[in-house]
């Protein structure tokens, strides 16, 4: 079930089930009012969102009521998240998925926010997206890549490449606007060959893996998984990126897994690309799929929108390869 695509004059929800929109400025959130209502969208908000509590979240209760009733408001034809956080598989157990089935409509968001993105397709086969939160949007400078993708995701029907960034950046925007430092981008790293098409699933791969042994983990045979890590451990990130990386390689069904998508790493993860193609061509079940690096999704900046739930064809070969989206 693919969502209908937004065009002028529709009407956005912001949510937060993650963290609180009381953590944003009041000048990220006035850029990015302004960015998405230059595409022609009304925007609202939902009633519980600047509650913070001792998690800089709200309460579960106040979260449940503003997904759903974004869901269920007929007027509502798309859903951003406000930003990710830690917390967002507290919802899973508790949705509606009734409701949500029977008003099927776009949810976007990253990092956190995969664990409701995936648990919703698992259960209803709406597709979802991996793509900016609200927070996101609120950027000055770098925004550019950001919002194409956004736009071709959902305004268009048609496929898309997802096209490596001219430039990209780890640092933290949000505190200084003024003073960014861009990186040339040398472009997707081809770690093993092949060429597929799959149903994409996945995003943050530690929130990912909360879902397993769940009823709201996604069946992966058969799919394209995408997974990305923050920096939180450090220098403790390769180590951490591969054990969570071998649980889902000992899912059940991952020898039919057609392909991998890796996401950028952040500059403090520590981690080269000399050390995560160890990584990848050290576990023999990864050499009969194709594998991609580098990919503008994740924590660093620029972000593609992609579409859980949605049809994706990878070409491995050569140094970068080729990514399209087909269906989303």
């Amino acid at each position: 079930m693919i969502p209908s695509k937004l065009k002028p004059g529709d009407k956005i929800c912001v949510i937060a089930p993650a963290r609180s929109m009381g953590i944003i400025s009041d000048e990220v959130k006035d850029i990015a009012l302004n960015n998405l209502e230059k595409m022609g969208l009304e925007v609202v908000f939902g009633k519980n969102i600047y509650e913070l509590d001792e998690y800089v979240s709200s309460s579960i209760e106040s979260r449940i009521t503003d997904l759903h009733n974004a869901f269920s408001d007929k007027s509502i034809k798309a859903i951003l998240t406000v930003i990710g956080g830690f917390n967002s598989n507290q919802l899973i157990n508790k949705l509606d998925y009734k409701l949500i089935k029977q008003n099927p409509k776009i949810l976007c968001g990253f990092s956190d926010i995969t664990a409701i993105s995936n648990a919703i397709y698992a259960k209803t086969g709406i597709t979802t997206y991996y793509g900016p939160h609200f927070s996101s949007l609120g950027m000055k400078k770098g925004l550019e890549y950001t919002l194409d993708y956004f736009q071709k995701c959902f305004f268009s029907l048609e496929p898309y490449n997802i096209e490596a960034s001219n430039i990209w950046s780890d640092d933290e925007w949000h505190k200084e606007q003024q003073k960014r430092n861009f990186f040339p981008n040398e472009g997707h790293l081809v770690i093993n060959t092949g060429n597929v098409v799959g149903t994409l699933i996945g995003g943050n791969l530690c929130t990912f893996n909360l879902l397993q042994g769940t009823d709201f983990f996604p069946d992966i045979k058969c799919n394209i998984i995408m997974i990305e890590e923050d920096c939180m451990l450090n220098e403790m990130s390769l180590i951490e990126f591969d054990r969570n990386l071998q649980s889902i390689i000992e899912c059940k069904g991952f020898s039919k897994v057609k392909g991998i998508l890796i996401g950028r790493f952040q500059i403090g993860s520590k981690i080269t690309n000399e050390k995560l193609i160890k990584v990848i061509r050290n576990k023999k079940e990864l050499e009969h799929i194709p594998v991609i690096a580098n990919i503008n999704f994740g924590h660093t900046t620029p972000i593609a929108t992609l579409p859980i739930g949605g049809k994706v064809s990878i070409r491995a070969d050569g140094i970068h390869g080729q990514i399209t989206v087909i269906e989303h």
